[in-house]
């Protein structure tokens, strides 16, 4: 997960930034560094956290508008000393409101919040497209457990129990989706880390079925299963 910790008080951002560990965190000291980032190098970012009182004209409000306006789902966590601000981050939707001195078990449930969320777009956003005898098709990403291989035909093994073939080669799916969600756990399989129940020294556990993990790729999914598990997903 991208985030974009923006607070004028460097050790308040330094002791947020330790309790996101696991993830890919920027962290940002005034407001117009993060907006220029945002509006003129076209950067965005999974959550921003960003402290309402800050030093200089734009407060963390008036930024949380202003990426409003360029990124329209943007998922935004106000830090403040007082509560007074409540309706204002109710206005612009924020995801999560903190007040400090932020405790680390606060900014773990709002991962846990986030990373639901994000689950959720993405599944209703993003789908696979399959083809198979001349007819197309797509399954929502959050509807897939893994896909394996055999020859040119894969098979796309889905959450309502339905077994989907596709033409196609793993090495070519794998360039196409493999990231965040989907990892390559095995020559001829592929594995949607979401749906991982456990994982042992050789294999992962996916709704009852063991889907072997070799060596060459055993070091990042146990990196990307151990984020998973303090993003606390389902």
């Amino acid at each position: 997960m991208r985030i974009a910790v923006c607070d004028d008080c460097k050790e308040d951002a330094l002791s947020l930034k330790t309790f996101l560990r696991g993830q890919e965190v920027s962290v940002y000291y005034d407001a117009e560094s993060l907006r220029a980032d945002v509006e003129k190098n076209g950067i965005r970012y999974d959550l921003y956290l960003l402290d309402i009182f800050m030093e200089g004209d734009v407060s963390g409000i008036e930024l949380a508008e202003k990426l409003r306006g360029v990124q329209e789902e943007a998922l935004i966590c106000f830090v403040s000393t007082s509560g007074d601000f409540y309706r204002e981050a109710y206005d612009l939707y924020a995801i999560q409101y903190l007040i400090k001195p932020v405790e680390e078990e606060s900014v773990n449930r709002l991962l846990q919040r986030v990373q639901k969320n994000l689950a959720r777009r993405l599944e209703k956003e993003t789908s696979l497209v399959y083809s198979w005898w001349g007819k197309r098709g797509a399954i929502p990403y959050g509807k897939i457990r893994y896909i394996g291989t055999r020859g040119h035909t894969l098979s796309i093994y889905c959450t309502d129990e339905r077994i989907q073939e596709s033409k196609g080669k793993l090495n070519d799916l794998e360039r196409q989706i493999c990231g965040d969600v989907f990892l390559r756990c095995h020559q001829s399989f592929i594995v949607n880390i979401y749906h991982v129940e456990s994982m042992g020294v050789s294999d992962l556990m996916v709704a009852g079925e063991r889907i072997p993990v070799s060596r060459r790729y055993y070091a990042e999914v146990k990196n990307r299963y151990q984020r998973m598990l303090f993003e606390g997903v389902d």
